[in-house]
């Protein structure tokens, strides 16, 4: 070992011996781990520009404002998430699901319709107009109108509910309707999907509906009424197109257990499904 080297080994560790003590006295409660609560404006686009825009300060363009940022563009979707025929062994009918929306970043227009058909006739119908807004990052806020047909008399109902990802992926949908003579309902649903491969995907789901009253004539118990659970299986032959295959099992609880087992019909049923999902 050279000389020069021994004398720098002494310097160092003359160094590292006087600032040990100065290191000791520092007050760690300040300090923070990676992570933790984002800040509250983290999904503001404005907040981090040090209030320089597009139209102010040293990078403003003359002329015509020449750039539109992608919070400020219109985007839209369509999403057919259930599109399918339905076997529970005595009939068979076909039911869909499908979702579009329109609009920006923050503020959408979102149409959502569900429903089944048998024997080439409309039997059953649901469709909602809602407004959705987002809350934070990963959840959003619904308002609008709801109309059902098919059941009985046809319904309208006022809309307000969430909608977004819950820690683990879980997709969660709860929705509470106000509707006609005074009648209230609630819709939860939860949805996740399990990837066997890149390709396969699993994707059980389960919904509950209750109501605030009875209403034999459209099928409306009050309490917890209706109970559908099962999955599907589907094989994304791309991310926009992917058949499956499913079961499904759905239950009539309480008081509509009670308005079916009257009219001498099953309170449950198994159902065999096939079809295929898309958006674009």
């Amino acid at each position: 070992m050279s000389k020069h080297t021994v004398m720098m080994k002494h310097v160092l560790g003359a160094l590292a011996l006087t600032a040990l003590p100065a290191m000791a006295q520092m007050d760690h409660g300040d300090m923070q781990m990676q992570g933790g609560q984002p800040p509250a404006d983290a999904r503001d686009p404005h907040a981090y520009s040090g209030g320089f825009t597009l139209d102010e300060g040293p990078y403003a363009l003359p002329g015509p404002r020449q750039l539109t940022l992608a919070d400020e563009h219109w985007f839209y979707g369509v999403l057919a998430d259930r599109l399918e025929r339905v076997d529970n062994g005595d009939d068979q009918a076909l039911a869909y699901e499908l979702e579009a929306w329109a609009g920006l970043d923050y503020d959408r227009a979102v149409v959502r319709a569900e429903g089944d058909i048998e024997q080439g006739r409309l039997a059953e119908a649901s469709t909602e107009l809602l407004w959705r807004h987002a809350l934070t990052a990963f959840w959003n806020r619904e308002l609008g109108v709801r109309y059902d047909t098919g059941h009985g008399p046809d319904q309208g109902w006022l809309a307000a509910g969430v909608s977004g990802l819950a820690p683990y992926w879980l997709e969660l949908d709860a929705t509470a309707y106000l509707g006609d003579d005074g009648q209230t309902a609630l819709a939860l649903e939860a949805e996740y999907e399990l990837l066997l491969t890149q390709r396969l995907v699993l994707q059980p789901a389960i919904e509950l509906t209750a109501y605030g009253s009875n209403d034999a004539e459209r099928g409306q118990g009050r309490g917890l009424s209706d109970l559908v659970a099962g999955a599907r299986l589907r094989y994304e032959f791309s991310r926009q197109f992917a058949p499956y295959v499913g079961w499904e099992w759905q239950a009539a609880l309480g008081d509509r257990a009670d308005q079916l087992r009257e009219e001498d019909e099953a309170t449950q049923e198994n159902r065999w499904v096939a079809g295929v999902r898309f958006w674009f």
